[in-house]
């Protein structure tokens, strides 16, 4: 019946797709629980409810359905639907890596990292000024080779050309930026992802809740992004900073280069930059146009967080 609604979907009878997979869910089905979730998340055939999908993921994961575990556990983390709970989140990660070698991978990568009890980093590398105007930071070795190595795994089936923010449209194709993006959104959003998020955030001296989701970038030979501000025009709640951490090493070109000055940067796998955007009046800061030269041997692969002036929810 699940795959009856599917096909009904497809060929857009989504009302009646849709009530099957309701009477589904309530006849407990795992699968259907999950699947109702999916749609009260991406809020396509109904309207958007995080906390009701919240909790269809929550009984889908009690009945079995695997994805669910997952997700939900990934939520707890990070809160993004509701309340957060990080040491529920570990107990159900440390059950879940019994049986899944990418979370007893994730399990081990937190282990490892030194946190206190709500998974916020207990201390951070000695910030070194590279520049004072734009301000421009550097944290040596933010993150470790095997937590670089991670975020690239995640990204790795996601990547797709990266788009350039339309300010009063849809994000667009723009040949000012050639490269591919992974965005690591909510519900692949792993604990070990979002104690990477909190320490980043902790980093540029703001909160996690501020950040947008964390966007993986691939750049392959010729692959570059020309002279751009961070800064979105007309918005409310403005990008203040950016983080971009070197998740590799081994490729040729492809600096990040703040185009008013001389200020070029490389870092080693795991460096982090950090820089803000906005002027204390809340105008793009000149000095902080920057952009990604090209990559002229090897693939360079990058992290970026753009944290806003406030709460940023999609």
């Amino acid at each position: 019946m699940l795959a009856q609604a599917f096909a009904l979907s497809e060929a857009g009878r989504d009302a009646e797709a849709l009530l099957i997979v309701n009477q589904l869910a309530g006849q407990g089905d795992p699968d259907a629980l999950f699947t109702l979730g999916d749609v009260h998340w991406r809020g396509t055939v109904v309207p958007r409810n995080l906390a009701r999908a919240l909790e269809l993921f929550r009984q889908a994961a009690e009945a079995g359905n695997e994805m669910a575990k997952r997700a939900y556990t990934n939520l707890l983390a990070n809160g993004f639907a509701g309340r957060r709970d990080w040491p529920g989140a570990l107990k159900r990660l440390a059950a879940e890596a019994r049986g899944d070698r990418r979370r007893a991978q994730m399990l081990a990568l937190i282990r490892r990292m030194d946190l206190t009890p709500e998974g916020d980093p207990r201390s951070l590398p000695q910030r070194r000024t590279l520049s004072e105007s734009p301000q421009v930071g550097l944290f040596p070795r933010l993150l470790s080779t095997g937590e670089c190595d991670h975020l690239v795994a995640v990204a790795e089936s996601d990547f797709a050309p990266s788009m350039v923010h339309g300010i009063d449209s849809p994000d667009y194709l723009d040949p000012v930026r050639t490269s591919d993006g992974a965005a690591i959104h909510a519900l692949i959003e792993d604990p070990a992802i979002h104690a990477l998020n909190r320490r980043l955030a902790a980093a540029a001296g703001v909160t996690v809740e501020q950040a947008e989701p964390l966007l993986i970038l691939r750049y392959r030979p010729g692959d570059q992004y020309r002279n751009h501000f961070d800064f979105l025009p007309g918005a409310e709640n403005q990008r203040l900073v950016t983080a971009l951490v070197y998740l590799n090493e081994g490729y040729d070109g492809g600096e990040t280069a703040f185009v008013k000055t001389d200020l070029k940067v490389k870092g080693r796998k795991g460096d982090a930059i950090i820089f803000v955007n906005i002027t204390a009046d809340r105008r793009a800061d000149p000095m902080a146009e920057h952009a990604g030269r090209p990559v002229t041997r090897g693939v360079k692969l990058l992290a970026s967080l753009w944290m806003r002036e406030r709460r940023y929810l999609p």
